[in-house]
């Protein structure tokens, strides 16, 4: 049985929340997948693919993220592995892929692992659920991407059916 390590760095909860779907459909496959949050993983010993799922904060990956690539660099680049990020900005299909979303190209210049498997997913908006100065400033960058502004508004965009082949694609990494 192949040991999957499935890290995420999330902040509002749809990395996490990414990551729980594509460990059940993982394990349905006869895989044993681990999801852990970034700064409680310490060994990557034990796992045979590594995976890293992290969202956007104001613009950004977490220091943190790279940090861990840094720490764990040897092993990443050993053994199968693969990134996603995830962010507002994806919902539009001009920005959904690796090659044409903004974060996923600033990632992968910033960091020397060069995953194989890369993916780009569209994340959440809540206003409701963000503290009053992320959702000020979630609403201004909306307004200027064209996006919702109602402070009310509360919609998912991530693409269940790509998060779907990411899951199939770690299987037969």
């Amino acid at each position: 049985m192949t040991q999957i390590l499935l890290v995420y760095s999330s902040v509002h909860g749809q990395t996490r929340k990414i990551c729980e779907y594509i460990q059940q459909k993982v394990q349905q496959s006869d895989h044993q997948v681990t999801l852990a949050a970034l700064d409680d993983v310490t060994d990557l010993s034990g796992f045979d693919k590594i995976y890293i799922g992290a969202s956007i904060r104001h613009g950004k990956h977490r220091p943190a993220l790279y940090e861990f690539i840094q720490r764990h660099q040897v092993q990443l680049e050993t053994k199968p592995s693969g990134f996603f990020s995830v962010s507002l900005v994806a919902r539009k299909p001009h920005k959904n892929t690796p090659e044409t979303n903004a974060y996923m190209q600033a990632f992968l210049q910033q960091t020397v692992w060069k995953p194989k498997l890369l993916q780009t997913f569209a994340g959440n908006l809540d206003y409701q659920g963000y503290g009053p100065m992320d959702r000020n400033i979630i609403r201004f960058i909306m307004w200027i991407t064209k996006g919702p502004t109602d402070p009310n508004t509360k919609v998912e965009y991530t693409d269940w059916q790509k998060v779907d082949a990411f899951a199939r694609q770690m299987v037969e990494a």
